[in-house]
């Protein structure tokens, strides 16, 4: 008897002839979906030769500037000809009004552009386009999801520029399964991937998220497409932060600072003057750090938020919104054994404000200061920034990039330092900013925290 279906892991693409509640091969709890048995459509695509790569030309102008600055430098200086990028977000994070105003800018270069909604008609999206004020003679809205109608439009008009709101609402006519499965995702991403390549037309799809925070369908489209842009915060947010993942060319942990307006969303320049208030600058309150981060080729400065208090719970809590939970339950492990602080009894809540997820080691010091400052009830010194990693035997050690840090900090309006001693000398390129070195927690508790 023929095998009619097969059960395909919708995150690594293990394949077995029947179901188990957990994939063999990355070890996901129920993630195996059946799909059915069919024969794979072969494509006549006519190969170009091979080329010596000495002789292959490339321009390095070669980009379609949208003019939206955050959103060229998180691809790397420009959308590239012939890419696919993937943008995964909540459901009204801003995807398409995002990609909607990137339409209408490359209306300067005047080529066409293609705007495919499988989720709204063409009257729904003429409405966001009035919203946004999009008045682009060069952009055509198309409402289909027949995979196979949409590149005979792309065929007919032949944009530079093809957006595809979104990959879970299209289908190839010769599979079975419904949109959104596994099968028609990860075939939709691929039939899209060759036509991009094949035509030199620059693809954007649009991928919801699942509950978990990753984009719905198999994982193995992250690796089928060029880059991977995914909103971080939350749509209650007023900022929404863009981060590429994934960019094959330019730098990836590139983030995007975005405010959601009446008008759309709208580029945030400096993203420190909006975190960062005058308020912080001289506030004397406990359980509040300001560290300068640096994520992909950009520094800007975060403030860290730490409430201790008394529990009444067998297990106190831990919660972290912005930092990673394990990562703080290292850091108060340290304070705990290092510094005989005791927080068995007490619950520990830290907050990186505005929305903005911070993964970098340099704002270990920085968390520890803050939940030592709440603890003890005393502020950190104001006009201080704090950066460092901690060890594990509570050592300070050196993160790098500290000039661009500072200078960050300094353009704010702050005066003191206090990081790993063994980088002072970099510290002292910035001038009028004090520097304090510490060479592990002791030292800076002691030097970190304003004493009344």
């Amino acid at each position: 008897m023929t095998q009619r279906s097969k059960f395909v892991c919708k995150v690594c693409g293990y394949q077995s002839l029947k179901w188990e509640g957990r994939c063999p091969e990355c070890g996901e709890w129920d993630s195996l979906v059946e799909e059915m048995n069919l024969p794979k459509k072969t494509f006549s695509v006519e190969s170009a030769p091979p080329q010596l790569v000495t002789e292959i030309k490339v321009s390095p102008e070669n980009r379609y500037l949208t003019k939206i600055n955050e959103f060229d430098r998180i691809l790397g200086g420009g959308i590239v000809p012939g890419s696919v990028v993937l943008v995964g977000g909540e459901p009204g994070i801003g995807k398409s009004t995002l990609l909607m105003e990137v339409a209408n800018s490359l209306s300067y270069l005047e080529f066409p552009v293609l705007y495919v909604s499988g989720e709204e008609s063409l009257q729904q999206t003429k409405l966001r386009a009035h919203r946004l004020n999009i008045k682009s003679p060069f952009l055509y809205v198309l409402a289909e999801n027949n995979l196979e109608i949409i590149e005979k439009e792309i065929q007919k008009i032949n944009p530079k520029v093809a957006i595809l709101d979104s990959i879970q609402t299209v289908y190839l006519n010769e599979m079975e399964s419904s949109p959104g499965t596994v099968s028609q995702v990860r075939e939709c991403a691929s039939y899209l991937t060759r036509i991009a390549k094949n035509n030199q037309i620059s693809i954007f799809l649009v991928g919801h998220v699942t509950k978990e925070g990753y984009i719905a369908g198999p994982r193995i489209m992250e690796h089928i497409v060029d880059t991977v842009l995914y909103f971080e915060a939350s749509k209650d947010y007023q900022f929404r932060i863009l981060r590429a993942t994934k960019n094959r060319f330019g730098p990836t942990s590139e983030i995007g600072v975005f405010k959601m307006s009446e008008s759309g969303l709208e580029e945030v320049v400096d993203p420190s003057a909006i975190f960062i208030s005058s308020y912080q600058l001289n506030s004397q309150v406990s359980g509040k750090a300001i560290v300068p981060v640096v994520e992909g080729t950009r520094a800007f400065l975060v403030e860290i938020q730490a409430l201790v208090c008394r529990s009444n719970l067998t297990i106190p809590r831990r919660v972290t919104q912005g930092v990673d939970y394990n990562r703080v339950c290292l850091l108060l492990a340290v304070l705990e054994k290092g510094e005989n602080l005791n927080f068995y009894q007490k619950d520990v809540y830290i907050n990186a404000t505005g929305g903005v997820r911070v993964e970098e080691p340099a704002c270990d010091l920085g968390i520890s200061l803050a939940v030592v400052s709440s603890l003890k009830e005393k502020p950190v010194t104001p006009k201080t920034v704090i950066v460092g990693e901690v060890g594990l035997g509570g050592e300070i050690r050196p993160v790098g990039l500290m000039e661009s840090r500072l200078k960050e900090a300094k353009k704010l309006g702050f005066t003191r330092c206090l990081g790993c001693v063994l980088e002072e000398k970099e510290a002292k390129k910035v001038k009028g900013m004090e520097f304090i070195g510490v060479s592990n927690i002791k030292e800076a508790i002691q030097r970190g925290l304003k004493v009344r």
